[in-house]
């Protein structure tokens, strides 16, 4: 990364709150196809999770930790950029963690198990197998065409770590929080996101507050 003094965020980095809430409708009133489904949780694990593109191609069935009182993301260091572990919570937000659960349940159903890709192909010849990047990249293109070519032409599936990060800090969430769930080597890295406008309403969003 460069370095911090010369080192501004572009605002277009970003998905608003406004944008972010169409491309989880849009997405999520389509969840009987699988596609769809599998689509969403790309752009959950991108924008809500904070996910890298490498993250998310290669998390597994078991790094999904559903079941405990703060259901979270296990990123295993052999996936992780720094090579570090770390844990993503999904107990922020009540929606992104319902999505997870529910696409868990789907590669369950199909048969898939423990060090399974989570993220997979859904096409018959190829069911259950991995996404490479450049897949993964189209799919979170595909998943964000609601908000018209224009906005395509500036987004890639990088920005929803972005805009998990930005989100996060204008929902309370401390700086430590979003540096430990986004694997920030340094809490500087994560304060460079703590002045980004993440609304266009004037209005700080609720979509990453405490899930009960």
């Amino acid at each position: 990364m460069p370095a911090l003094s010369t080192w501004n965020l572009d605002p277009t980095r970003i998905l608003t709150r406004r944008e972010l809430t169409t491309v989880l409708a849009d997405l999520s009133a389509r969840t009987s196809r699988a596609n769809t489904q599998r689509n969403l949780v790309i752009v959950r694990l991108a924008c809500c999770c904070g996910l890298r593109v490498s993250e998310i191609g290669g998390l597994q069935l078991d790094d999904v930790v559903a079941d405990v009182q703060r259901p979270h993301l296990r990123l295993r260091r052999q996936i992780t950029k720094g090579k570090r572990s770390r844990c993503v919570p999904m107990w922020w937000d009540g929606a992104t963690l319902a999505d997870i659960v529910a696409w868990k349940a789907r590669r369950i159903a199909d048969g898939a198990r423990g060090t399974d890709p989570f993220v997979c192909s859904v096409q018959a010849d190829r069911r259950g197998l991995a996404l490479q990047r450049a897949a993964l990249r189209r799919r979170f293109i595909s998943a964000c065409k609601v908000l018209g070519l224009a906005r395509l032409r500036t987004l890639t599936i990088h920005h929803g770590r972005h805009t998990f990060i930005s989100h996060a800090l204008a929902g309370k969430r401390t700086l430590a929080e979003v540096r430990a769930a986004a694997g920030h080597a340094s809490l500087l890295t994560t304060s460079v996101y703590l002045h980004v406008a993440v609304d266009d309403d004037g209005e700080v969003g609720a979509l990453f507050a405490f899930a009960h």
